[in-house]
């Protein structure tokens, strides 16, 4: 990320003197910004310079998910506007535009009561 966007704050507070800019997980990155002219000055450096940092962006395949912001400005890539969404699934958790984990809980409690369901009775 440092080669993707210039000096100065562009991240999210993370603790008193400490910046949180993305989030790298394997093969996806997760950038973070206050603002959408922040968000998308570091997509389009992480676009510019994919080779250099060993990623290839597919456009289909990337998402904006908005959380508690009112603005309706587009995110894009060499022109092209990026889907928005209002939650996605990412290493079994789901993480909507609330903030909350309410989906997610649901969502583990509706898998566990399917399980439990299936379970035979060996008692009898």
């Amino acid at each position: 990320m440092k080669t993707s966007t210039p000096e100065g704050m562009h991240g999210i507070q993370w603790i008193a003197r400490m910046q949180l800019d993305d989030l790298d997980f394997a093969d996806d990155l997760a950038l973070l910004s206050h603002t959408q002219q922040q968000m998308q000055e570091k997509t389009t450096g992480v676009a510019a310079t994919p080779e250099a940092v060993g990623l290839n962006i597919h456009n289909g395949k990337s998402k904006i998910l908005r959380y508690n912001t009112a603005c309706t400005n587009r995110i894009t890539i060499d022109g092209e506007d990026l889907e928005e969404v209002k939650f996605f699934t990412y290493l079994s958790s789901i993480i909507d535009e609330h903030g909350g984990s309410d989906a997610d809980v649901k969502a583990r409690f509706g898998k566990a009561r399917s399980a439990y369901l299936q379970l035979k009775n060996i008692w009898n």
